[in-house]
């Protein structure tokens, strides 16, 4: 009756702990910064070497592209019900060399897999904002950083 009551004392701490709140964790996996055309396009066919051909030449002809796109992917692990927050902050130079700085954010929701979500930066705000500098995308569980990725020159 003793190693009953001893095994049946072992099981339930052994529950307890492995019953108790994980951490939230997640990480930032890619970000694909691109620049979207007149039409809303990023590439004019799906080849990936179109794609980065397209993208060349929308840098070298500034005049034709209306926005900027953000795809990034991403991952959080014992999210639960938790808020995640995707957010991706811009610094940029605009109109007679004046530092611009911009922030989206978004509300996401969690799952097993690896997730991708789209923030754009058009219209107004991307005239406004003026040539890209740096960026950096960070993962955000309430008010923790669980994480970031950011450009060379963050």
């Amino acid at each position: 009756m003793r190693r009953f009551f001893a095994g049946l004392l072992l099981f339930c701490s052994l529950a307890a702990a492995f019953a108790s709140e994980a951490p939230v964790t997640g990480r930032v996996i890619k970000v694909l910064p691109l620049f979207l055309d007149l039409k809303g396009r990023d590439a004019l066919s799906p080849s990936l070497f179109d794609r980065d051909a397209y993208q060349f030449q929308l840098r070298q002809h500034t005049n034709e592209v209306s926005a900027l796109r953000f795809d990034v992917s991403w991952k959080a692990a014992n999210a639960g019900d938790a808020k995640i927050k995707l957010r991706l902050e811009l610094r940029g130079v605009g109109a007679a060399g004046l530092p611009h700085q911009v922030l989206r954010e978004q509300s996401v929701n969690p799952g097993y897999f690896s997730r991708w979500n789209t923030l754009t930066l058009g219209g107004a705000d991307y005239k406004a904002f003026g040539e890209l500098v740096a960026w950096r995308a960070t993962l955000w569980s309430g008010d923790r950083m669980i994480g970031e990725q950011k450009s060379f020159l963050w």
